[in-house]
């Protein structure tokens, strides 16, 4: 989203060097090997066919899902070029013009006739989750609601500090602000914001109740804040000031202040959570160690919208590393997580969500979304589904 920004909290917590079996299906044949060390995307890493799509054992309700949140991609897929090189735009063109005439009591069939499943690289997966947030908030201040809510400021732009040497300003230059003396300097970070460097100068949309919620969402990327009034306001993720993200858990588990010994709390959201409010101080002080502050839009309509521009749905939407999953891509995950398995669209994308086979899972609103997101941490296998045409190209290159 991402919006899915810093689920690289909770993949900092979920790296506990557990060796967890693998799921039960059994293992592919190679098709095409890995050519390259150093893998840029997923055909550099190795392509293999997976096991028939009847294999995987996808319910009906996983293929009424998918097929639903599949042709919401098509027109993206059938807009933008694959940067992990497994599909061509024409590949799309049949299976979406199809789907958008395949009645969902034949879901499951669709899905077995348009697609071969493939396994990139060796196929082991990693997968967190991450929800929408629901908080206490009011689109105007007012007592118990002052954590401000800002929208994109003006003065947020990206040019290059005086002393970097015009020889060395390649690629993106890094977002900041023009001082008062002209200066191209880095943005505020979390702290300056925080003690009212952005107060009049930027948008205010709404002001949130509680400030380690907001942090929360904040990593999420997105969410709702409910008014004493009962109004939902939804925001999105607009954009970000260029400062360093740092995955408080790790820090945490660095300190020796998460684990299962005595005095340690859990190594999920919810105990990160109740160390911050146990030690208002030293809470704070963790949480301006991430020196990220995201900026937010408005949202009007009926879900968060992932970085694929449609709406993600809880339990069908996923987010991948768009190198090596095209995005509007169906991906079947079989995880040690009996709630994460089953057919997922790949909608999203996630800044700790890197490299082959990491996924994170979205569980949509409420408070079984976040039990379920702050505590998810699955591995297994995975499988992506691609048109039976791009399958046969890659089966080719052998």
């Amino acid at each position: 989203m991402r919006a899915v920004l810093a689920v690289a909290m909770l993949l900092a917590l979920a790296a506990c060097g557990r060796v967890i079996p693998q799921g039960s299906l059994p293992p592919p044949a190679v098709v095409t090997a890995p050519v390259a060390p150093v893998a840029a995307n997923a055909v550099l890493t190795g392509v293999a066919i997976g096991p028939s799509l009847a294999a995987l054992s996808v319910s009906d309700a996983d293929a009424r899902g998918a097929l639903a949140s599949f042709i919401e991609s098509c027109p993206r897929l059938l807009a933008r070029d694959d940067a992990s090189g497994l599909t061509r735009r024409e590949d799309w063109r049949g299976p979406c013009e199809r789907a958008r005439a395949a009645s969902l009591v034949r879901a499951r069939a669709f899905f077995a006739e348009e697609f071969t499943p493939v396994q990139v690289g060796d196929g082991k997966a990693f997968a967190t989750g991450y929800f929408e947030p629901e908080i206490a908030g009011s689109r105007t201040r007012r007592p118990g609601y002052d954590v401000p809510v800002y929208a994109m400021p003006s003065d947020l732009v990206r040019g290059w500090p005086d002393d970097v040497p015009a020889s060395e300003r390649t690629g993106r230059p890094p977002l900041g602000r023009y001082d008062e003396a002209g200066r191209f300097v880095l943005y505020h970070d979390r702290a300056a914001i925080e003690d009212g460097a952005l107060n009049g100068k930027a948008q205010v949309i709404a002001y949130a109740a509680d400030p380690v919620e907001f942090f929360f969402l904040q990593i999420q990327g997105s969410g709702r804040l409910i008014t004493p009034e009962g109004e939902v306001i939804r925001i999105g993720y607009a954009g970000q000031n260029g400062r360093e993200y740092v995955g408080i858990g790790g820090v945490m588990r660095e300190r020796g202040l998460l684990g299962s010994g005595p005095g340690q709390y859990s190594g999920s959201m919810q105990g990160i959570m109740a160390y911050i409010r146990e030690n208002p101080r030293e809470g704070r002080d963790l949480m301006r160690l991430n020196k990220s502050w995201i900026f937010f839009t408005e949202l009007k309509g009926d879900g968060p919208l992932g970085a694929l521009g449609v709406p993600v749905r809880r339990e069908h939407s996923v987010a991948a590393d768009p190198a090596f999953v095209p995005l509007g891509a169906p991906v079947w995950l079989d995880l040690d997580r009996r709630e994460a398995n089953g057919l997922w669209v790949a909608q999203d994308t996630g800044g700790a969500i890197k490299g082959a086979n990491r996924f994170d899972t979205f569980w949509g609103a409420g408070e079984d979304a976040r039990r379920i997101a702050g505590g998810m941490s699955g591995r297994g296998r995975a499988y992506v589904l691609l048109p039976r045409d791009a399958a046969a190209r890659l089966a080719g290159q052998r």
